[in-house]
């Protein structure tokens, strides 16, 4: 789009801009509106809203609207708006992420960053609610969980409430919170207003993806050992489209791995889930959690596109109603309805953690078997995640001849939970990428990673296709 023509470079931040591809035409026609004392130009037919006059607009960036102002910390949205690509947000006191004010949250100390394991009533919003909304549903409501969309280029609403701040106050309070991203999107994506993955470049864009969620919650206070959930629309299934779903959601969870974070993915039981479930025991490598939507009004962890087998050890969520008005302590908020029985942003305090102790790594059939002890206090229940890393060889392209790249595959990986003070010795067995490269290389040389919030060690180890 065009950039505005306005005097107020210096004062204004373009929060949000359409992408070129939702660009009104060169030829188009512009109007000027009058925004504190100084004139603006903006596209012809696009609605100006004075955030001032109307502080309980929702500002959503899938719509071509034109916001003046600050975004209200009472904004009425509905929860299922996804898309970011149109309207444009002039705010005056919006600091850039990367400015001072978010690299200040960024390395001051988080308000939480311990993945804890949550069973009950939750729900999301579009727009994180004010601290007073919360401090209301927290009295009267019967929910103790609450997403929260901390980014992402399809992240339809504006989150004026979402801080490190509002972060460490919900916490405190005992809500447990979902952190979701909203990136892009299937190329079959029934959201026509998002921005799409390319398949050819899923791997990259999902890495990418990861990171830029991984500053997000930084920013907001959710550090090392926090999961976060992407969110992938529904889409229509094809075995291209569900390639290169697959391919971008394993990046996003390697990633987040190495960023030391946990790994979910929220989508339709129906497409992105049954994709997930067929993966099982393939070359991808699957989030630790799913978060599948299926509006059948049944508030349990049951999905018939999910066997009883696969992430069930409290890794589930399962949004059961979709968009609907819902009043608790006088406030309403349009929300949808999860049942919650898996990670979330718990109520754990930060504090100086003991270092974890990783001895006796040895071979065990194919794979490890590792020592691990955790020094959290006896009362608490340390969560953890082993991963073991190599590097292969890889074709760019399925057929002889092609050329080759160098990656960094992970090879096993598990997930625990230690108690406080106690040690265990976990066997990681090589999944099905790791099997393959050591049975034709009959020597394995990877990373060990073993991670837990505020610490991790690495070594460097040998498997042997003889032992």
């Amino acid at each position: 789009m065009r950039r505005l023509r306005t005097s107020l470079a210096a004062l204004i931040a373009l929060v949000a801009l359409a992408t070129p591809a939702a660009a009104p035409a060169a030829t188009a026609a512009e109007r000027t509106v009058h925004f504190r004392g100084q004139a603006v130009q903006v596209p012809a037919g696009w609605q100006v809203i004075r955030l001032a006059e109307r502080p309980r607009a929702c500002v959503r960036m899938d719509r071509r609207a034109v916001y003046l102002g600050r975004p209200g910390s009472e904004q009425r949205c509905p929860s299922e708006a996804v898309g970011r690509r149109r309207a444009i947000l002039i705010d005056p006191s919006a600091p850039r992420r990367g400015g001072a004010a978010a690299r200040r949250s960024a390395i001051g100390p988080p308000a939480s960053g311990l993945d804890e394991t949550f069973t009950g009533l939750g729900f999301d919003a579009c727009a994180a609610p004010s601290s007073r909304a919360m401090a209301a549903w927290k009295t009267f409501s019967p929910y103790e969980a609450v997403g929260v969309y901390i980014g992402g280029l399809n992240r339809a609403c504006s989150q004026p409430n979402l801080t490190a701040s509002w972060v460490r106050e919900q916490v405190a309070e005992g809500w447990h919170l979902i952190p979701t991203y909203v990136g892009l999107q299937a190329t079959t994506s029934a959201c026509g207003s998002c921005a799409s993955l390319s398949p050819r470049r899923a791997a990259a864009q999902g890495a990418a993806e990861a990171r830029d969620a991984v500053a997000d919650a930084a920013a907001i206070g959710m550090g090392p050992g926090s999961p976060i959930y992407f969110d992938m629309e529904a889409y229509t299934r094809t075995t291209a489209a569900t390639r290169g779903v697959l391919t971008f959601l394993s990046a996003w969870t390697e990633e987040l791995h190495e960023l030391g974070y946990t790994s979910g993915v929220y989508s339709s039981s129906a497409s992105g889930i049954a994709d997930l479930v067929r993966a099982i025991g393939g070359p991808y490598t699957l989030p630790d959690d799913i978060w599948f939507a299926n509006w059948n009004g049944r508030a349990n962890a049951l999905d018939p596109y999910v066997p009883a087998t696969a992430w069930r050890a409290h890794q589930r969520i399962h949004q059961y109603r979709g968009g609907h008005n819902e009043t608790w302590g006088a406030v309403t908020i349009n929300i949808d309805n999860n049942y919650v029985d898996g990670a979330t942003v718990g109520a754990f305090a930060r504090r100086e953690l003991p270092p974890l102790t990783v001895r006796h790594v040895r071979p065990a059939g194919r794979g490890l078997r590792v020592w691990v002890r955790c020094g959290w206090p006896a009362e608490e229940t340390c969560p953890g995640r082993i991963i073991l890393r190599t590097q292969a060889r890889l074709p760019l392209r399925a057929r002889p001849g092609a050329r080759t790249r160098i990656a960094r595959l992970g090879v096993a990986h598990r997930t625990f939970r230690l108690r406080g003070g106690r040690s265990h010795a976990f066997r990681v067995p090589l999944n099905s990428r790791g099997r393959p490269l050591l049975a034709r290389r009959g020597l394995l040389r990877a990373q060990l990673l073993v991670a837990i919030p505020g610490s991790r060690k690495t070594r460097a180890v040998r498997l042997s296709r003889g032992r």
